[in-house]
């Protein structure tokens, strides 16, 4: 009875081994799959969110002066006349 128990504690601790290599071996697979998606990502030149935002704002600034430009041109030119 004695033996028999052992066998058991035995598996026991080698399925606990197995199942610890087979987190181990995900962690790893997950972070490969993270830092060649990140390579990926870089390739691909894109820009951020804050970079995207920000020019943005300076097209929309140079919209409303050429606005503002072109209102005061069309006044003198109404002027002119």
């Amino acid at each position: 009875m004695q033996a028999r128990g052992k066998i058991f504690d035995d598996i026991s601790q080698l399925m606990t081994n197995a199942m610890g290599v087979a987190q181990g071996a995900r962690d790893e697979a997950e972070t490969a799959m993270k830092s060649m998606m990140d390579r990926w990502l870089a390739d691909r030149d894109f820009v951020t969110r804050e970079e995207f935002d920000a020019v943005r704002a300076m097209a929309q600034k140079a919209r409303e002066e050429n606005e503002a430009l072109k209102a005061r041109l069309d006044a003198m030119d109404a002027a002119s006349k």
